[in-house]
């Protein structure tokens, strides 16, 4: 029976694939799988800890960042209920979805700020005044770049931010596509860690996008340390695994590998720029491994199928792309593959304009 390999431009993987490095790691591992990865794990943080400057006290593993977002959630939570206070999430709307879940699961109240029109910004100020009008505990939420639109907050107005809150307001910063920034005004929130800005920072990083590891599931917190004491309190035991700990450190230590994965997802991004230009399809300014793009363009509403049909035709195509963001109801977010990939999506991209469907 024939069987039909579908591309897969839709969640922002990395599809360069895993280096070498890690495949070898992984395989020379094997010998002692016997072994709890005790030694492996230590070698990793210790890693991380030399690379961003800061104190293995600083930094908890998780199995994948989403374990990290679920424990301060989680943490934050029982503070709350320990104290008799009460508690709300706070995020914009659309981002990733993972503290909304979490929160949600545990009976904790979400408000979704809406992004900036047209911009789609997030709108720091309405999420500030939520939390100024909230008696209580608010984890803010805040995807940097965002996902799904790729876009990067403003830096100086959100250091001020975070620099003027109040002791009861917490900042969950996932930077897990950092790596891909290119605008030079961005400045990581584990440097306001460093700096000490503030005592209720937390930043997400991940394995998962430029290091091409998101099967393996390995992503960290970093926070100050008694911060972090608190939220590993929530973190499951020994939560990382041999295979995942030395193929993380071996890439890490891969120079050639990890400037090979920028560079691709660079040449990647450029040619879908370009050709969304020559479509004349707006397009926000990239800032990670995806682009979030207009797929209306000049048609008029009646024409417009909408981002359901537009999914359905590339399926139809042999790709599947991003999935709806609502309320955004007229663009798509697109992962960046390879460049060869990138020109099988640019050919059914000019495919669809010839027959009126973007």
């Amino acid at each position: 029976m024939q069987t039909h390999h579908l591309l897969e431009l839709n969640s922002n993987e990395n599809s360069l694939g895993m280096a070498e490095s890690a495949r070898a790691a992984i395989i020379d591992a094997l010998d002692i799988g016997f072994r709890y990865p005790d030694d492996q794990r230590a070698a990793l943080i210790n890693k991380i800890a030399e690379i961003h400057g800061i104190s293995t006290g600083h930094l908890s593993l998780g199995n994948g960042s989403s374990e990290n977002i679920r424990t301060v959630v989680q943490m934050l939570h029982n503070q709350a209920l320990r104290s008799g206070q009460r508690f709300q999430v706070i995020v914009p709307h659309p981002t990733f979805a993972y503290a909304e879940v979490y929160a949600a699961l545990l009976g904790v109240g979400v408000v979704k700020v809406a992004l900036v029109p047209d911009s789609y910004d997030v709108d720091m100020q309405r999420m500030q005044q939520v939390a100024d009008e909230f008696d209580g505990i608010s984890l803010f939420y805040l995807c940097n770049p965002n996902n799904p639109t790729a876009t990067l907050m403003n830096t100086a107005k959100f250091k001020a931010w975070v620099a003027a809150a109040p002791d009861h307001h917490y900042f969950l910063i996932d930077e897990a596509y950092a790596e891909y920034v290119t605008d030079p005004s961005f400045e990581s929130g584990i440097a306001w860690v460093r700096q000490g800005l503030s005592d209720n920072i937390i930043v997400l990083r991940t394995f998962s996008k430029l290091c091409a590891l998101a099967g393996m599931r390995v992503g960290y917190a970093i926070a100050n340390p008694s911060l972090l004491k608190t939220i590993e309190a929530f973190m499951s035991i020994d939560n990382t695994n041999l295979a995942a700990a030395v193929a993380a450190l071996a890439t890490l230590e891969d120079k050639e590998y990890l400037a090979l994965s920028l560079a691709t997802t660079n040449e990647s991004r450029q040619m879908m720029a370009s050709v969304l230009d020559e479509l004349g399809l707006r397009y926000l300014p990239s800032q990670a491994n995806f682009i979030f793009h207009d797929i209306r363009g000049e048609l008029d509403d009646e024409s417009f199928g909408g981002v359901a049909v537009y999914i359905s035709r590339m399926r139809d195509h042999g790709i599947v792309v991003g999935r709806a963001f609502a309320p955004i109801d007229c663009f798509n977010r697109l992962t960046l593959g390879t460049p060869e990939e990138m020109a099988i999506l640019i050919d059914k991209l000019k495919l669809f304009r010839q027959q009126g469907w973007v």
